[in-house]
């Protein structure tokens, strides 16, 4: 499992990194769009989502993603087609719900899953095409905290955890795993920050932004364990070798790319 989650990495890495760092942000968008469907995808397939409510999610959320886009590409006149599209998925899963059932008495029941994973998934990760338009550093420094934090938390934790972090939604993780995430955020900003030009912020600030990536990226883990468990699932699907699903992957920076916004929207 070991060997193939560093082969898998040692392939894509740098692919990923060229393919975020050259073409400009539209093809990331277009990145994001396919991401952000196999994970709501996977998400739907977990909860065995009624297939009528999963595919308009599905379309909802990769137009919620070029909606962004159009906002950010053109002006109009205060309408803002991503909130537009927010509202207008909501109601186009209610109506379809409404009218393709006509028992109301599992409608909570079947919409639940179409709704979360749309607010759950490409909701969240519109905070990484912002991000995108700063430049493509940070997303490289996003996702490079990110896997440095999840990586450095499994090894220490599976290597010395003795005390369980928070066994009713993930029984594997540990509180040394927890710190070794925070640490692993820490460590991996001494070397991100030399992608960005000297000066842009103190070796402080970086170090604190690690660390609170380090950090969200456990809670955000938490959370997908929680929805896995529920559904009653390992891993969210198979995409990746030794890796699991797309959303797998994706778990940690959910949370990890809007606070990663909102903190250089507070020191920059």
């Amino acid at each position: 499992m070991h060997f193939k989650r560093i082969a898998t990495a040692l392939v894509a890495l740098p692919f990923f990194y060229f393919y975020i760092m050259k073409p400009p942000p539209v093809f990331f968008l277009a990145l994001l769009v396919l991401a952000t469907g196999i994970a709501q995808t996977e998400f739907h397939l977990m909860y065995k989502t009624d297939r009528s409510l999963a595919v308009p999610a599905v379309i909802c959320g990769s137009l919620l993603l070029f909606s962004a886009f159009l906002t950010d590409r053109y002006h109009f006149f205060g309408f803002s087609p991503t909130s537009s599209v927010i509202m207008f998925s909501i109601m186009l899963m209610l109506v379809i719900r409404l009218f393709t059932k006509k028992d109301p008495s599992s409608s909570l029941r079947d919409l639940a899953p179409a709704l979360t994973g749309f607010l759950y998934i490409p909701v969240l990760m519109l905070s990484q095409w912002h991000l995108r338009l700063r430049g493509p550093e940070w997303i490289i420094f996003l996702y490079g905290c990110v896997w440095a934090s999840d990586s450095l938390a499994l090894y220490i934790g599976t290597g010395i955890g003795k005390r369980k972090l928070y066994p009713e939604m993930s029984p594997k993780k540990t509180v040394e795993g927890a710190i070794a995430s925070v640490v692993g955020g820490m460590l991996s900003t001494l070397l991100l920050s030399y992608l960005f030009p000297s000066g842009l912020m103190s070796m402080t600030q970086w170090i604190v932004m690690g660390a609170v990536i380090g950090a969200t990226t456990v809670v955000s883990d938490l959370a997908e364990s929680m929805f896995k468990r529920d559904a009653g699932v390992k891993d969210s699907g198979g995409f990746i070798p030794g890796h699991g699903g797309i959303l797998d992957k994706l778990d940690g920076s959910l949370f990890a790319g809007p606070v990663l916004y909102w903190m250089l929207f507070l020191m920059l």
